[in-house]
């Protein structure tokens, strides 16, 4: 009898065995569901030619607002020459090895040093990539004693470091420095409780609506509460701040942002990432943070073409300029004619409707292939239901015709939108539809 009972105990735990890929073939998750209907027009759309105000999507011209080539540098001609000149001189393939064993060189030394006096810190640490930078940075330096307190609205990239994090976090109400202050008392009374320190992460610039962090108020709560303050300005670099240097200038509390993380995948139009912070603190990083140590060092090529970047925004301030004027008429233009841009106090505009998500996609088709204006669709889970967003990123390479035909066609399709034209049970199925290339 005890023999028959074990077996059947057995029996019942491989029947309710999975198999992980019949799991995933079960539950595409929120995006992966519309796979089918939205690949390559929604999602992953291919838009091609050269970066710019005007690319090629599906065969047609199109004016593009999706892109974060703010200063336009992505095919500024010195920018172009360097990074052939670079390509040519030195291949892809150098330096070979990550930089702690191999791959360094004086040209990652000098940008790092350049990136230190641009943030007005005492060190930098260059990182392959932004996101990675952000998600193992965390895991750097915080311990299981250590509490993290993060806004609530905080991009991806540090939800996954946080998640990573052995120890307590606690979440603030998106920019509510109330809140923020509430958990701050929360996570004082923890980590003395266990001899730790406390971290809290927020972002000069929020990417999906365009709202400055609170950061000279966080900076002010240092008065009240031991802290330091991580930033991830991936937005604001280039941008905000009397020389580009970033939300932390633009606020005058740049001092008061102990560690500052940049990106080059937005202003500077290339790839990778920095973090800068005090001597001692990069030093650290330096040995210690996985990511690095056993990841090959970026390629000369991009170090050399984020050195001729750094040049042209500090020496040329006309190009930051000039993305302030498309910005500026863009932002009020749509809020003269009636449309919904939030709290935006950024580059980032994002133009609120309200709709389903079938409605969206039909919004965005008739959009993309009647008006040829190309922008970036955001709709649930990333906002609640019923909620669209069309986010428009101004650069210094678009024209004030380009903004004023944008809003011409805007309040076209918001016309459209109200007297229920885009309404339907489900998406579109672009994989059938007739604009396919």
């Amino acid at each position: 009898m005890v023999l028959l009972k074990e077996q059947k105990q057995k029996n019942k735990h491989y029947t309710y065995m999975k198999d992980l890929f019949e799991k995933l073939k079960e539950n595409r998750g929120p995006l992966g569901e519309h796979a089918k209907e939205a690949h390559g027009y929604f999602t992953f759309p291919r838009l091609e030619g050269d970066i710019g105000p005007r690319m090629m999507f599906r065969g047609k011209e199109r004016l593009n607002w999706s892109l974060n080539n703010y200063l336009g540098l992505a095919n500024h001609p010195e920018v172009r020459k360097a990074d052939a000149d670079a390509t040519a001189a030195h291949g892809l393939a150098k330096p070979m090895g990550a930089r702690m064993m191999s791959g360094n060189s004086t040209y990652h030394e000098q940008l790092e040093k350049e990136l230190s006096a641009f943030g007005q810190k005492e060190d930098t640490i260059l990182c392959n990539f932004g996101y990675q930078a952000m998600v193992s940075a965390i895991d750097c330096i915080l311990d299981r004693r250590d509490v993290v307190v993060y806004d609530a609205e905080s991009h991806a990239c540090i939800l996954d470091g946080v998640r990573l994090h052995m120890g307590k976090r606690y979440v603030f109400k998106h920019n509510d420095i109330a809140d923020c202050e509430k958990q701050l008392e929360r996570a004082t009374k923890l980590a003395e409780e266990q001899n730790g320190s406390i971290l809290v992460i927020t972002e000069g610039v929020f990417g999906m609506r365009g709202d400055q962090g609170k950061l000279k108020e966080i900076v002010a709560l240092k008065k009240k509460f031991k802290f330091r303050l991580f930033v991830d300005d991936a937005h604001g670099v280039g941008t905000l701040g009397k020389t580009g240097a970033g939300t932390g200038e633009e606020q005058g509390c740049q001092d008061g942002i102990d560690i500052y993380f940049g990106t080059f995948a937005k202003s500077f139009a290339l790839i990778g990432g920095y973090i800068s912070s005090d001597a001692d603190v990069i030093e650290y990083m330096r040995y210690n943070m996985r990511s690095q140590i056993f990841a090959k060092a970026l390629p000369l090529p991009l170090v050399i073409g984020a050195l001729k970047r750094m040049e042209l925004i500090r020496t040329q301030p006309q190009l930051k300029n000039k993305l302030w004027e498309i910005t500026d008429a863009l932002q009020s233009g749509l809020t003269k004619a009636g449309f919904n841009i939030g709290d935006t106090n950024s580059c980032v505009t994002p133009v609120y409707l309200n709709g389903s998500i079938p409605e969206a996609t039909n919004l965005i088709i008739d959009l993309r292939e009647n008006y040829n204006i190309f922008c970036s669709m955001v709709v649930y889970p990333v906002v609640p239901k019923g909620m669209i967003i069309l986010r428009l990123i101004p650069t210094a390479v678009h024209t004030l015709e380009d903004v004023n035909y944008t809003i011409e066609s805007f309040s076209k399709i918001v016309g459209k939108l109200k007297a229920g034209e885009y309404q339907a049970e489900k998406i579109s199925a672009i994989s059938d539809f007739h604009v396919k290339a």
